[in-house]
């Protein structure tokens, strides 16, 4: 309904009530209903849930249409990400946030600063998706309220082509909403407690989520050693849980993503249950590393043996129970966790690497794409990697196969300041430039996200900061590093008090109090040095 129908519409209302509702303005219930577009958690999820598919779409006919976020551990981090883009591109299409498990776990837990090991408060996840919403949303209601103030204006001054012009952006108006992607981790329990958290998140608004195929609690860090991997039947039972959870609360196009970090993990809590030659439990057991038997005087105290590939095979158990893959066999396993994924309820796939190389994503993407022709990923752009070392090594690893000349170069060396205006430097930069477009083209990639952005940027504005201040620049470190930068490109927190709602606050108090509001908006309000 667009705002003048609104307004129709809550004039009749309103005259229906004989006079008890005439100090209620249908102009400032339209207002506000216009502020407030999405009314509950499920509401966001079904919307966003709605572009996530679109978009997806759009990518499976043409890669360049590929999505990108940024993770966020803070309401205000998330809806700032969300203004900064509109301002910059006019339009949020094709961006989303990430809530990542890692931000959660090191700046969300009760329990202070956490590795991502799954030690903190589950509920924490859903909190902080529905915290990211609330900010969003707020950041609707700050955007259109300056817009009704700008009509306000224009009706005063009697511009009558100023206020069409002011209602068809209202009625126009791009929220700030778009989807999450919330990690789940390995869902902080069995399958029936990654249904009930599954719940929460998507209450509160999500329309995504990923799930990892690690053990719950034996979970570890995606960059990390120590990574314990369950049977595929295991994870498809969480898979299951979540899409229950997302059919029961009618988000139909729910998107599940699919996470695998077989390629770094060498190890399994368990052994699958199989039931005949070539079955998937029999696929995943034939990765197992052990020693072929001849007889039962070959075996030990605590030993397991399996039939494998035919034979009797002792497999290798570490001291804490856990069993050892074969070395070298990560990428098979990748393929067939990525293939069992996608046929078994996942929309998308998250492959964990140790680098960020397209030719080793698209190496597992196609024989992926051999079994399931339109599997796609979601891609961490991780500040766990070097990514500076990382193309550095691969343009110089290129160039020794043309059998270039490389004796400027120490291969081992190359993060050093000395080859940032070198040949070599210039195209290593050029191609992780590249990277997010190439990998969309070559490696499947519909989303590529960075984990932890603000967790760094926070860390290195708060330095620099810190450096200024504390030293021999004093105010002047934040007025030049901070303010003056602020007011100068346009960053609306620069007028802090409007930004946190109070000029929405004033305009509701006039709505309630009438003249008699006491606003904070007026001449002494310090906020006016800002224009």
């Amino acid at each position: 309904m667009s705002y003048k129908d609104d307004i129709k519409a809550l004039a009749q209302l309103r005259e229906a009530q004989q006079g008890k509702w005439a100090s209620i303005s249908p102009e400032n219930v339209a207002r506000m209903r216009a502020q407030n577009r999405f009314k509950t958690g499920l509401d966001i999820a079904r919307y966003t849930a709605k572009i996530m598919r679109e978009d997806m779409a759009a990518y499976d006919a043409d890669t360049a249409q590929y999505t990108q976020s940024l993770g966020c551990w803070h309401g205000f981090i998330g809806q700032q990400k969300l203004i900064s883009i509109k301002k910059h591109f006019g339009t949020t299409k094709r961006r989303y946030l990430y809530l990542s498990g890692w931000m959660v776990a090191a700046l969300r837990s009760e329990f202070g600063p956490l590795p991502d090991q799954s030690m903190h408060e589950k509920t924490t996840v859903s909190g902080l998706i529905g915290e990211l919403y609330t900010f969003l949303r707020q950041a609707d209601a700050w955007e259109l309220n300056h817009l009704f103030r700008d009509l306000e204006e224009a009706h005063k001054a009697g511009d009558n082509a100023r206020a069409d012009e002011l209602i068809a952006k209202i009625d126009n108006h791009e929220t700030h909403v778009v989807p999450i992607i919330a990690d789940i981790d390995a869902g902080f329990g069995n399958a029936e407690a990654t249904y009930l958290l599954a719940k929460q998140m998507i209450e509160a608004g999500a329309c995504c989520i990923q799930i990892e195929n690690q053990v719950s609690d034996e979970k570890q860090c995606g960059h990390q050693d120590g990574k314990v991997t369950v049977p595929h039947e295991d994870f498809l039972a969480k898979i299951n849980a979540v899409r229950y959870a997302f059919l029961e609360l009618g988000v139909e196009d729910g998107v599940i993503v699919a996470r695998t970090d077989s390629l770094g993990a060498g190890l399994t809590q368990k052994i699958a249950v199989t039931n005949e030659p070539g079955d998937l439990g029999d696929q995943y057991n034939s990765f197992l590393d052990g020693d072929e038997i001849e007889s039962a005087s070959d075996i030990n105290n605590g030993d397991v043996v399996i039939k494998q590939n035919g034979k009797l095979v002792k497999v290798k158990r570490l001291a804490s129970g856990l069993f050892q893959f074969k070395p070298g066999t990560g990428e098979d396993r990748v393929v067939l966790d990525c293939i069992t994924s996608l046929q078994n309820g996942a929309d998308l796939l998250w492959i964990e690497t140790e680098k960020p190389h397209v030719g080793q994503i698209a190496a597992m993407v196609n024989r992926i794409r051999a079994e399931v022709p339109d599997a796609k990923l979601v891609y961490n752009n991780s500040p766990s990697f070097n990514w500076t070392l990382n193309f550095r090594q691969q343009v110089f690893d290129a160039w020794e196969k043309e059998g270039k000349d490389l004796s400027a170069y120490d291969r081992a060396g190359l993060m050093s300041a000395d080859y940032d205006d070198t040949e070599l430097g210039k195209l290593a930069d050029e191609w992780t430039r590249n990277f997010q477009r190439d990998a969309a083209r070559e490696a499947g990639i519909f989303h590529h996200l960075i984990t932890l952005p603000t967790y760094h940027t926070a860390a290195l504005s708060t330095d620099n900061l810190a450096k200024g201040y504390f030293g021999d620049e004093g105010m002047l470190a934040y007025v030049e590093g901070v303010q003056r930068r602020e007011i100068r490109e346009g960053i609306a927190t620069v007028r802090h008090q409007d930004m946190a709602g109070s000029n929405i606050g004033d305009d509701h108090k006039e709505f309630f109090h009438g003249e008699a509001a006491l606003k904070a908006g007026g001449k002494d309000n310090t906020m006016n040095q800002f224009g």
